[in-house]
């Protein structure tokens, strides 16, 4: 699927140039190919997705059109449910995660005409920011083999990045979209809180899990946001706001105008003990969006620390008490470091549980009342710095494999906290190849801005055009 966008691949197919079953071939030759080495899938079925396709395109020759994703193949991350798939939610047992219907998501996105490949990679439970897996095999960065991938959505992204699926779905409660989207060079979009349903995806933190798209531009971000965004009945967080038309709000074929639109460069704790490629990447950006017309200030961002703390704090506890039958019956089948972080949750008293929830509630008013009186959007870096080597994540004792993966995670985790809409955007590549990231920041529910200054930055640059060296 290397040269397609969904967008373009879409059009394509209702213009007859090219059919849903040709679409679907082309992307199982390409995993076959490449995914032994990349370890992007978990479970692929062939027949079942080349199935799907023959009917959408009996379906095409009707003239009976599923939706704007009518034969485009995409693959989903293996904590979504689908009925007839195993979900093991990257741990020994295949069927880890079992729920009464489909992935919410996932469902809305096949009734669009989506075709399912199969279930992607992921970090042991979601609990991990570099996409290390010892049951399924490492996620490999598709750009340098040797190296993370990002986690915990690690197969969603190898697979966009290495053009094995269009698009994909992640799921972020402390980075996992951003952080591989980011490790791997694509577009991942943590919409903000209850935007898109989480049902039948497998919780890690009820308050602080989001569910988004990733793909290789804004703009199908954007189309694969619009099928999924809305409320649901079985979500009782999903959000009753209006769903706007992203595809509208980025413009027409001149792309998103930036002209007046406040860009603030959050200068305290998101560029400190940064890499320095990273963050001269990321200021780049901001000049280059500055030519595009936005006014662009340094913005000190109130409370980032204490903010991340708290999240932690949230997290830690949630995921125990979600996965505290795992850990009491099975701690055997689970690596170290994760039964590590779940036992640490354990320890957490219900007092600085109940106490870090208010605590958040305050400092997300906050927040959001004095940043966005000063920014439409905040920008930041996404990682510290590139993908370390695998090495970095799978060697050593388990505090300081620990220790690593909260810092990785350092300048993600707090948007979780506040469920701010984030978006990750490749803005360059370290002097050793590997991809650079820009984070958009913006307030709840303007997902179009966030998506309309991406957009602009992406039509202004190349680097979502390159593509990995995995041929």
């Amino acid at each position: 699927m290397i040269g397609w966008t969904i967008e373009a691949l879409a059009a394509a197919i209702r213009a007859g140039q090219i059919s849903p079953v040709e679409a679907t071939r082309e992307a199982l030759a390409r995993i076959e190919r490449l995914d032994g080495e990349l370890r992007a899938f978990i479970c692929l079925d062939a027949a079942r997705a080349l199935e799907t396709a023959r009917r959408l395109e009996a379906d095409q020759r009707r003239g009976a059109w599923r939706g704007p994703l009518h034969g485009v193949p995409l693959a989903f991350k293996d904590l979504c449910f689908v009925d007839g798939w195993p979900t093991s939610c990257g741990t020994r047992t295949a069927e880890y995660f079992r729920d009464e219907q489909d992935c919410t998501a996932v469902a809305r996105l096949v009734a669009a005409g989506a075709v399912t490949l199969g279930k992607l990679n992921m970090s042991e439970l979601a609990m991990g920011p570099f996409g290390d897996n010892a049951h399924h095999g490492h996620a490999r960065n598709p750009w340098r083999v040797g190296h993370c991938a990002g986690g915990s959505s690690s197969g969603s992204a190898v697979a966009v990045a290495s053009g094995l699926a269009l698009g994909a779905i992640g799921t972020d409660t402390g980075g996992s979209i951003r952080l591989p989207a980011a490790a791997c060079g694509i577009v991942g979009l943590k919409p903000t809180y209850g935007r898109v349903s989480r049902a039948g995806a497998m919780p890690l933190s009820w308050s602080n899990d989001h569910v988004g798209p990733m793909a290789r531009t804004v703009r199908d971000c954007a189309v694969l946001l619009q099928v999924m965004a809305g409320p649901d009945p079985r979500d009782a967080t999903s959000s009753p706001e209006r769903v706007p038309d992203y595809l509208a709000a980025l413009g027409g074929p001149a792309g998103p105008d930036l002209t007046g639109t406040r860009v603030g460069v959050a200068e305290n704790f998101f560029f400190q003990r940064v890499d320095v490629e990273v963050a001269a990447a990321v200021r780049k950006a901001a000049d280059v969006l500055a030519r595009l017309g936005a006014h662009v200030d340094e913005l000190h961002v109130p409370d980032p620390q204490t903010m991340s703390d708290v999240t932690n704090i949230v997290s830690r506890s949630e995921s125990s008490a979600i996965h505290a039958r795992l850990l009491h019956d099975r701690p055997h089948e689970i690596q170290p470091v994760v039964r590590a972080r779940l036992e640490l949750g354990l320890q957490i008293r219900a007092h600085d549980y109940l106490q870090a929830l208010r605590l958040r509630a305050r400092l997300t008013r906050a927040f959001v009342a004095e940043v966005f009186a000063q920014a439409d959007v905040l920008v930041a870096p996404v990682i510290p710095e590139p993908a370390p080597p695998l090495a970095h994540a799978t060697v050593g004792p388990v505090h300081e494999l620990a220790e690593r993966q909260g810092r990785f995670a350092r300048l993600t985790r707090l948007f979780n906290g506040l469920g701010l809409p984030a978006l990750s955007v490749p803005c360059g590549f370290s002097s050793a190849g590997l991809p650079l990231a820009l984070q958009i920041v913006g307030r709840p529910f303007d997902e179009p801005t966030v998506l309309r200054v991406g957009d602009a930055y992406q039509r202004a640059t190349d680097w979502h055009t390159r593509r990995p060296p995995v041929d």
